[in-house]
């Protein structure tokens, strides 16, 4: 189809900026952002700082996401899965872009600086630079560690989280930040495999394209080991109790299995269906942990 086709069959412009935001990603963002905040609270937290703190992290990480949206419109008129973006058809100008994720961005900020607290502001701003400059303006075309390196962005929300019920970064919300950076690389180089002829094509140096798909498939074993331990922490410093560690040896051991396979018996069948079990299994691990923190909430 072409671009002139797809314009005019394109939704409404509401629509199309609402795709910007990446809203799937976002929701992942936002739900560890919120058991952030939940973990943090020693019952149940204020309302209003919940609803203020959640808006302001969500609007900020959509304008994140639009602004990717921009710079990689090049690279996403090359992915399947992306080529039918706003950004790429041309139903949406660039200068158009810039403003709704400035106006977004800044309403989230400002959001936080005024009903939550400044340093969730101020982290916040440095997460939205970390991922839309450092990760997509420089890392993400130059290394193949961009997903390693780039993690550490996305695996800010439930700092994020901690950091607005309670105004101050303690260990626990670092631990969190581990899970989700040991869980990165495993998730997206599952993707990255079987997408590596489209990265290819849009010249992004992905694991599997710059030293091929035996040294990736190792590495995503090897980080899924990482991750396993990683998951452990919370119970090991009694963050966390046995309902927790049990539900994530469980995800952990599932989670390995896929990794295995992808290690002996590679398919892109396979590698799919990694891909879709690693969101699964993070959602899965921040849920148990807010069960293991409510229930021992209520035992007391």
């Amino acid at each position: 189809m072409s671009h002139e086709a797809t314009a005019q069959s394109a939704p409404g412009i509401g629509a199309q900026f609402w795709r910007l935001t990446k809203p799937r990603v976002v929701s992942l963002i936002v739900f560890t952002a919120v058991i952030g905040m939940l973990l943090a609270s020693p019952g149940l937290p204020a309302p209003g700082l919940l609803v203020f703190a959640t808006l302001g992290i969500a609007l900020v990480a959509g304008a994140a996401a639009a602004f990717n949206c921009l710079v990689e419109q090049k690279i996403d008129a090359a992915m399947a899965r992306t080529r039918g973006r706003p950004t790429v058809v041309g139903t949406i100008t660039s200068m158009q872009v810039m403003i709704f994720a400035g106006a977004v961005g800044g309403l989230g900020l400002a959001i936080l600086w005024h009903a939550v607290n400044p340093l969730t502001m101020w982290l916040t701003l440095a997460t939205f630079v970390g991922y839309a400059v450092i990760y997509t303006v420089i890392l993400k075309p130059a290394t193949p560690q961009n997903i390693v390196i780039g993690g550490a962005s996305g695996a800010m929300p439930p700092v994020l989280g901690w950091a607005a019920m309670t105004g101050d970064v303690t260990f626990q919300p670092l631990l969190l930040f581990l899970i989700i950076f040991a869980w990165t690389p495993p998730h997206f180089w599952a993707l990255a495999l079987y997408r590596r002829k489209e990265y290819e094509r849009a010249g992004v140096p992905m694991l599997p394209v710059t030293h091929g798909e035996a040294f990736t498939r190792l590495h995503l074993l090897l980080y899924t080991f990482l991750l396993t331990a990683a998951t452990l922490l919370p119970f090991a410093s009694g963050m966390a109790g046995f309902f927790y560690l049990g539900v994530a040896l469980v995800l952990d051991a599932a989670f390995l299995g896929y990794a295995v396979a992808i290690w002996r018996r590679y398919s892109d069948a396979l590698a799919q269906r990694t891909f879709a079990y690693s969101i699964f299994y993070l959602a899965m691990v921040f849920a148990a942990l807010m069960v293991d923190h409510y229930l021992d909430v209520f035992a007391r």
